[in-house]
């Protein structure tokens, strides 16, 4: 696949016009509107959630403005942007800190939860600043990893960090997001967003703790973030068709970002309303469960296609290539481990079948815990066109396993497994390798 560096620039060019100017010529966002000024005591103690709320309801009613945390630490429930052209802006050593009582999240459902920041159908918001917001996840991680662990795959119901639904023009800079009690920012349904030099934190045992989960969301880029958490570092997902879209997922650029623990840099397991045009570069994988990762499986698939890893670098990765249409909500860490069937028959294709197709893995050097990885099909929907140039890989275990695909491509692919041959082929069409020797 020749990959669009082309749509690359565009994304990168088109990002910058849109926020490099971040100023509106009314004046309105250079008000300044600071919670203390409203009330907030930001002593860790007292609870500040009205005078935060306050704060941001006059600053959208004024048509925007910056909302300003001075340093100090903001105990709150959830709170809601309800105004666009508003910048949140947490100073140096203030920090946003959610309560901790299940009661404050409480949704409109029975075992629903709120964000503890949310905001719906805004343009040009900003969240910035050297600050930090903490989702105080501690309490919510010991029950979420007990029922993981009875049900394998199983996301207990627990509050997100930071959602934002149906914007326009969002961006995300220079904060620190950390113990969020699940995902930690969930773009959501959103057009033109800069998530930059952010960084996410939580525990590597913190079940489902995403730090960047772009859903549904066009023109995306991720750059100079470093993330270490308990599961997907970043996850882009697509779990439905968007109307008069082809793709609910389309134009994200990863970039120059650092991910330690964590479950890796995913596509999946929501993939139903399409995948497109996804460049990830740049990067580097050090401890991680997973490094570059497509997953999905019948009922939960649609197209994912025009894939480009490039100038990747991980070190004690497990595994470091992963795309499976057999996705079973495993863990490494999982007791109980399921896997592919060694016998499958195709099956009707349908709605949710997943088709992966013209993806281009280059530039990749890495060491693995156990094998090198998967790129493994279904019978009814092989994975094709995928171009794997200039990569080394060394495994403590197993080769790469390649199983129902076609059009996969070696060009200067160097495998190097300590048990067993280094590509084991099952229903592939491999070019740019020997064949293996019978048995």
């Amino acid at each position: 696949m020749n990959l669009n560096h082309k749509t690359v620039f565009m994304i990168a060019l088109g990002m910058a016009l849109l926020f490099g100017d971040t100023s509106r010529a009314d004046g309105l966002t250079s008000r300044v509107f600071d919670v203390k000024e409203s009330g907030a005591k930001g002593d860790g103690k007292t609870l500040d959630t009205d005078a935060i709320q306050k704060t941001l309801d006059d600053c959208a009613k004024a048509g925007g403005g910056t909302v300003r945390f001075p340093a100090g630490t903001y105990l709150s429930k959830p709170i809601v942007l309800r105004g666009s052209s508003t910048t949140v802006q947490l100073d140096a050593g203030a920090t946003l800190l959610a309560t901790d009582d299940p009661a404050d999240f409480a949704g409109a459902t029975s075992n629903s939860f709120i964000p503890f920041i949310s905001g719906k159908n805004l343009h040009d918001i900003t969240i910035t600043g050297q600050g930090t917001v903490d989702g105080s996840g501690a309490r919510w991680w010991i029950p979420a990893e007990a029922a993981r662990q009875k049900t394998p795959g199983y996301t207990l119901p627990r509050p997100n960090l930071v959602v934002l639904t149906g914007c326009t023009n969002l961006r995300i800079e220079n904060i620190t997001l950390q113990n969020s009690p699940k995902f930690h920012l969930v773009p959501t349904d959103c057009d033109g967003v800069i998530i930059s030099n952010v960084t996410v934190l939580a525990p590597a045992h913190a079940a489902n703790t995403d730090a960047i989960d772009p859903s549904a969301c066009r023109n995306v880029v991720i750059t100079k973030c470093r993330i270490d958490v308990g599961d997907d570092n970043i996850a882009i997902k697509a779990g439905r068709a968007q109307p008069g879209r082809l793709f609910a997922c389309d134009n994200i650029l990863v970039t120059d970002c650092t991910f330690l623990h964590g479950h890796g840099m995913s596509i999946g397991s929501e993939t139903a309303g399409g995948v497109h045009n996804v460049t990830v570069r740049n990067c580097t994988f050090e401890n991680t469960e997973n490094g570059i990762r497509i997953k999905s499986q019948r009922g939960r698939g649609g197209v994912v296609e025009n894939i480009s890893y490039s100038d990747i670098t991980m070190k004690n990765v497990d595994p470091a290539i992963t795309l499976t249409s057999y996705y079973m909500f495993n863990s490494a860490g999982d007791a109980k481990q399921k896997s592919e069937p060694a016998k499958d028959t195709a099956q009707a294709v349908a709605a949710g079948t997943p088709i992966y197709r013209n993806i281009h893995i280059s530039n990749l050097t890495a060491t693995c815990q156990r094998a090198a990885g998967i790129i493994i099909g279904l019978p009814e929907s092989l994975i094709s066109d995928v171009t794997l140039e200039n990569v080394q890989i060394t495994s403590a275990t197993t080769g790469l396993k390649i199983q129902n695909a076609k059009g996969i491509q070696f060009k200067n692919v160097q495998i190097t497994a300590q048990q067993g041959p280094p590509v084991i082929m099952d229903n592939a069409e491999v070019t740019g390798i020997a064949a293996p020797q019978p048995r």
